[in-house]
């Protein structure tokens, strides 16, 4: 059995993620206990019914109370509120973390009202499904995805390697990089797609001349894909959007450059240009595969019913 890295682990906000950090931290026997809370009580009895924490709390002060290692799994837009909630009660020496996927506001926000005596790395393990809740986690979430840790600058390098071994343990693998330079990656990879997906199914929608029905019936594979997207919690990517503000505008604006110049070769019966860039994205999508991080059948290394 391997000896735990932490002894308590909070988690606050027993959501997808945390639910699955708790079930993973479990299966691999990182910490001797889990406490955890949420604001809901319906969300507090169901993580008592499941059984994925040794104590659960009503109140985030209690939750951290004597904690090693405090997870923060919330929207980003209400992290600071969290911190500042949390800051007095925390332990001396414990490891304060987040999942949020916009790293910027979160150091911004939470580092405001943590105190000196505590290690403060934010995280971003850039894994989940379409659903959300405690029911929807599981422990394998993890599994040969990345997590990347963005500590503050003069963070101690010490409490930031147990971190990430806290990571590895549960099956991420990790990395490092700049509040900044993470949001603008993200930006990039994640938060520019979901908009587009969210734009694209709501074009679908507001069709007249296309029937829902018939939207629903003859979903082809990318438009499928868009539909999954689309449906992940919509006040975390409200919080998102608004909290990467400038990486995502900037993306946005380049996106924007791109389809008007695919407009113009279509426009001109251009195939030749057509042909190159599809060329060109395609070859990105066998990098992606290459780099472990998907294959060519769906649904590789999930249990069934969970998408990544």
């Amino acid at each position: 059995m391997t000896k735990p890295l932490f002894d308590t682990l909070a988690i606050i906000g027993p959501g997808l993620i945390g639910s699955s950090i708790a079930r993973a931290a479990h299966a691999q026997g990182a910490v001797r206990s889990i406490v955890a809370t949420a604001r809901s009580p319906k969300t507090r009895k169901r993580v008592a019914e499941l059984g994925i924490a040794d104590k659960v709390t009503e109140t985030n002060a209690e939750a951290v109370e004597g904690a090693d290692l405090v997870i923060v799994c919330v929207p980003v837009g209400i992290c600071g509120g969290v911190a500042k909630e949390i800051g007095p009660h925390l332990k001396p020496g414990a490891i304060v973390s987040d999942v949020g996927s916009v790293k910027g506001s979160v150091v911004r926000d939470m580092g405001a009202h943590l105190p000196k005596t505590v290690h403060f790395v934010p995280a971003h393990p850039v894994a989940g499904t379409e659903h959300s809740g405690p029911d929807a986690g599981f422990a394998e979430l993890f599994e040969n995805r990345w997590c990347i840790l963005t500590p503050p600058d003069g963070t101690d390098p010490e409490p930031v390697e147990r971190l990430a071994a806290f990571w590895r343990l549960l099956g991420a693998n990790v990395d490092t990089m700049t509040p900044e330079h993470h949001d603008l990656v993200l930006a990039v990879t994640s938060h520019l797609p979901h908009l587009i997906a969210y734009t694209i199914v709501g074009t679908a929608d507001e069709l007249e001349t296309v029937t829902r029905s018939e939207v629903l019936k003859f979903s082809a594979g990318g438009f499928r894909d868009f539909t999954r997207i689309a449906s992940s919690d919509p006040v975390m990517w409200r919080d998102v959007f608004l909290n990467n503000k400038e990486a995502v505008l900037e993306m946005l604006g380049r996106f924007n450059e791109d389809v008007a110049a695919l407009t113009k070769a279509i426009r001109r019966g251009d195939g030749e240009a057509l042909s190159e860039h599809f060329s060109r994205t395609r070859a990105i999508r066998r990098g992606v595969i290459e780099a472990g991080q998907d294959t060519p059948e769906a649904d590789f290394g999930r249990p069934h019913g969970h998408e990544d």
